[in-house]
């Protein structure tokens, strides 16, 4: 089975190898054929399964086991799908003030700093574009559009 990283980054099963059915999402990555019922997992399924049955399993464990790749895996890492085990040597660091974090981008202060800028520059955007029906466009304050005869 082929998949494009871009529209598919999980390698979601969509069709059945053994009947032609269509997989049907039954929820934490695990698909159901609809017709003969066959199990399938995405990446995440694949990941979230072997760090069940081996916790503090490594990335590099994790993909030799699993197949998903070391990017997939930082990926879900990143995503907060996952998080690294308390006992691991591995540390994930916060990408705002570098304080270590076991997964995401931004540890819980930074995070709140993030989503308040995002929140804030949406809020001067919607004030900027607001500025009422026509005054925005510029050289034709007070001027007619139409002309009746």
């Amino acid at each position: 089975m082929e998949f494009d990283e871009l529209t598919d980054p999980y390698h979601i099963p969509k069709i059945c190898e053994k009947c032609g059915g269509v997989y049907v999402f039954e929820g934490v990555g695990e698909y159901h054929c609809e017709k003969c019922g066959n199990l399938q997992y995405d990446d995440y399924g694949k990941v979230r399964l072997y760090i069940e049955q081996h916790p503090g399993a490594n990335a590099a464990e994790v993909e030799n086991a699993t197949g998903v790749s070391q990017r997939s895996i930082r990926r879900m890492l990143k995503e907060n799908r996952i998080e690294v085990a308390d006992s691991s040597k591995v540390t994930l660091f916060c990408e705002s003030c570098g304080k270590s974090i076991r997964s995401g981008r931004f540890c819980p202060q930074c995070e709140v700093k993030y989503h308040q800028k995002i929140e804030e520059s949406q809020r001067r955007k919607s004030d900027h574009d607001m500025k009422g029906f026509g005054l925005n466009k510029g050289g034709e304050e007070g001027q007619r559009r139409f002309i009746r005869k």
